[in-house]
């Protein structure tokens, strides 16, 4: 098929709902949601303590955790893949080529992505704004929670760079998942496996999506932002 007519009829499958195409989004936004959802709260805690507190080795944890933005996705999945397999320590759970399993992977990506961000966020922040928390009385999980507060535009930019991270990859979805359909197929290893068949259509259809998620995650974050800023 020419790219213009598997052009055109990627916009014909994405204008009649294809079902096949839109059940593969819905489990790429569950399974990645859910994997960013159980990284974001130990992340941002991590970085939190990291950025309020001196430890001996602080400085070889933040070049560790911003050394992690690199690390390849399917590496991890080849890790979580000898762990979760039959033979694996844990192959008794039965997470291999699962979406249980997909989740995991996606928590562990997601994981070092948004404790960078969260790290540099907090550490640019002012420091006399957990001083005077702490000069007005407040505890330390009140002061925890007036610091993300105030640092709120921040630390979701780096929620949303977690998110940008676990939909994009196909590593580890495809080590993990097994790219089966109905279950555990996402957006990219879709893509992939459609390319490597020939059938362009469904693949610029995804291809779309995935493009029109993140403009939306962004043009979203923005106007959040923007918002912010005006009620100040």
């Amino acid at each position: 098929m020419e790219i213009g007519a598997a052009t055109a009829t990627a916009f014909a499958l994405l204008a009649g709902g294809d079902p096949a195409l839109w059940e593969i989004v819905w489990t790429s936004l569950k399974i990645a949601l859910a994997g960013l959802a159980i990284a974001t709260v130990p992340s941002v805690g991590a970085a939190y303590l990291i950025a309020t507190h001196d430890f001996p080795g602080r400085r070889l944890v933040v070049v560790l955790a911003q050394a992690f933005l690199s690390f390849p996705t399917v590496l991890v999945g080849l890790i979580l893949y000898l762990l979760l397999t039959r033979q694996g320590p844990l192959g008794s759970l039965g997470l291999l080529f699962t979406p249980t399993g997909m989740v995991i992977g996606q928590a562990v990506i997601g994981f070092p992505v948004v404790l960078a961000f969260a790290l540099s966020t907090l550490q640019g922040a002012d420091a006399r704004l957990r001083e005077t928390a702490w000069v007005l009385g407040a505890g330390a999980w009140r002061t925890f929670f007036t610091v993300l507060r105030e640092l709120r535009f921040g630390l979701m930019a780096a929620v949303v760079a977690g998110f940008g991270r676990v939909i994009a990859e196909v590593g580890s979805a495809l080590m993990i998942g097994g790219n089966i359909e109905g279950s555990t197929r996402t957006i990219t290893t879709a893509i992939a496996l459609e390319t490597s068949k020939g059938e362009f259509a469904q693949g610029i259809a995804l291809g779309i999506v995935l493009v029109a998620l993140a403009l939306l995650v962004n043009v979203l974050l923005a106007w959040l932002q923007g918002a912010g800023g005006f009620r100040r």
